[in-house]
């Protein structure tokens, strides 16, 4: 097969689908591997060290859009890369597409093959091509949360963890899945006092155990977190439901009770955010404030840190890309049937139930469509 990896063209996103070594492996197993000069750079990854690995550089990612029959991206496409889009090509990357009207027309009008990392569900119920990049972003969420809570950038002025004498800063994680494990993980390593809310009892019987006295835990309900944020300097939003648009748990109505300058870390803005006051941010430009209360809500935070997220990501990915680009995407689910979970998209249809009833759209069954066209 023909893979492709181009240059992500996203605000501040300077992560990479393939490493060096991923491109020896494609290599290795007989497939020829197209590389946008220059794209692992923001990686740490030189174009020498492509072609060392038995890369065909190309200078316009165009031509490697037109050529590639699996594009391996980072980041779902933007706007001007939908033109691309050709029917049978198979797109391997985060889509998002829940919070992604757009992107999911324009995939659906040209016959694009989906397979989206964050829905790739494990026979054992976890999300492996999600973990790594949600391990990363949970513990940036304290660092960056740390960071604007001082004055200068907006915040209350307060440190996370005190020093003698002076109360440590007040934490709040809505979910306990990965993010806010590590969210948690990152806050109670830095002295600060940790509430993690979530709906699954086990689960925070589990991180209760882990942690003991360190942390707070608290079974979710609308009375609960208006409460805990309240008190909060900090608010992690870590809550996931794969493919689908995430709830709004904090109300707008909360901020109003909040202590000004005050944070909220929204890593759920990818799948539209778990605040009814979030909108997507950029590195650049990563906060705004609403009614007194910082907000960070940067679309791709593991971009900040590129070399480990893309080294993380694709230790993961390589796996089941292999699977795929051997196989092709229908046998490849044949074998392998996990990864019908990660097809969102195939041949102008939606094949994710959540990505469908977001929109309140028909899903069609990925085995089904692939039973009929193979």
């Amino acid at each position: 097969m023909r893979i492709g990896c181009v240059k992500e063209i996203k605000n501040n996103e300077f992560r990479i689908g393939l490493t060096p070594d991923n491109v020896k492996n494609y290599v290795n197993a007989g497939h020829e591997v197209l590389i946008e000069r220059d794209a692992g750079r923001g990686s740490g990854f030189l174009t020498e060290e492509y072609e060392k690995a038995g890369a065909v550089i190309v200078d316009e990612a165009r031509e490697i859009w037109d050529r590639a029959e699996m594009m391996v991206k980072v980041k779902e496409p933007l706007k001007e890369e939908y033109a691309c889009f050709h029917e049978g090509l198979i797109l391997y990357t985060y889509l998002h597409l829940a919070a992604e009207r757009e992107l999911l027309d324009a995939m659906l009008a040209s016959g694009v093959k989906g397979a989206a990392y964050e829905t790739l569900i494990e026979r054992d119920g976890s999300i492996p091509l999600l973990a790594p990049m949600s391990q990363i972003a949970g513990r940036l969420s304290i660092q960056e949360g740390a960071k604007y809570l001082e004055k200068p950038f907006g915040g209350r002025g307060v440190l996370l963890g005190g020093v003698p004498g002076t109360p440590r800063a007040k934490v709040v994680i809505i979910g306990a899945g990965t993010v806010g494990t590590n969210a948690c993980k990152i806050a109670v390593g830095m002295g600060a006092n940790v509430t993690i809310i979530d709906v699954n009892l086990s689960r925070l019987a589990y991180l209760d155990d882990i942690f003991g006295s360190k942390i707070q835990t608290l079974m979710s309900s609308d009375a609960a977190i208006e409460a805990a944020v309240a008190e909060a300097d900090l608010v992690i939003g870590s809550v996931l439901i794969p493919g689908k648009a995430a709830p709004k748990l904090m109300k707008r109505a909360y901020l109003k009770h909040m202590k000004p300058g005050s944070v909220i870390v929204d890593v759920a803005v990818d799948q539209g955010g778990c605040c009814e006051t979030t909108r997507v941010t950029y590195h650049d430009a990563p906060t705004f404030v609403v009614d007194n209360v910082v907000h960070y809500c940067v679309g791709n935070m593991p971009g900040a840190v590129p070399r480990t997220s893309t080294i993380a990501l694709t230790n993961a990915t390589m796996r089941y890309g292999l699977q795929i680009a051997a196989a092709g995407l229908e046998e490849a689910c044949r074998r392998n049937e996990v990864l019908y979970s990660a097809v969102n998209t195939y041949q102008g249809r939606i094949t994710c139930k959540n990505v469908a009833d977001s929109f309140g759209l028909e899903c069609q069954s990925p085995r089904k469509l692939m039973g009929e066209r193979a």
